[in-house]
């Protein structure tokens, strides 16, 4: 056999990788993975070593440090991770200590917001004592903003000017469900 690859076999191999590129890329390109969260979404893990998997009630424990999330649409599965501004915050509370208007929009005490700073629109990353009482609080570390979501994700420091945008949850059949697009504007104030 020659070791030679013919004219022929370089062009069909190709074309068979630029199709495989073009392929991919198109999947990235997909419109629907930009679109915010849908009533009905699922939510996943969107890092870690469970990545992309399904969170379930279980996962979820009072006490322990918020979990990032994206939206999946369960039919087609496309998970809407081509925005950050889809990435949400999930952490488990205790039902007695959420507000009335919290309280509502949570499922077994999991509340959801964007993970997405009001202010300057820098991720929310941190999860530490509040400068002031204490309470655990979400934190932007670029400019110090905190939110407590135990109220609605409501400044309890910082500069930023509004809470995090809510996002409705529900629970079927012992995963997260979400019942309702965000409540609130998502990302950093404009001008």
């Amino acid at each position: 056999m020659d070791e030679h690859p013919t004219r022929r076999s370089v062009v069909l191999g190709t074309l068979a990788a630029c199709a495989s590129v073009a392929g991919a890329a198109a999947d990235d390109d997909d419109p629907r993975k930009e679109k915010r969260p849908q009533k009905g979404d699922l939510l996943v893990f969107s890092e870690g070593a469970r990545e992309g998997q399904t969170i379930t009630l279980s996962d979820m424990k009072v006490g322990e440090p918020p979990v990032h999330a994206w939206p999946k649409d369960p039919m087609d599965a496309i998970v809407r991770d081509g925005s950050r501004l889809n990435e949400v915050l999930l952490v488990r509370l205790d039902p007695n200590e959420l507000d009335e208007t919290t309280r509502p929009r949570a499922a077994e005490g999991i509340v959801a917001y964007s993970a997405i700073c009001s202010h300057a629109g820098c991720p929310v990353t941190a999860w530490i004592k509040a400068s002031e009482g204490n309470d655990d609080v979400f934190k932007c570390m670029c400019h110090n903003s905190e939110y407590d979501p135990r109220r609605g994700a409501q400044v309890v420091f910082g500069p930023a000017p509004r809470r995090l945008a809510a996002l409705p949850l529900v629970i079927k059949d012992g995963v997260l469900v979400i019942a309702a697009p965000f409540i609130g504007k998502v990302g950093g104030q404009q001008g």
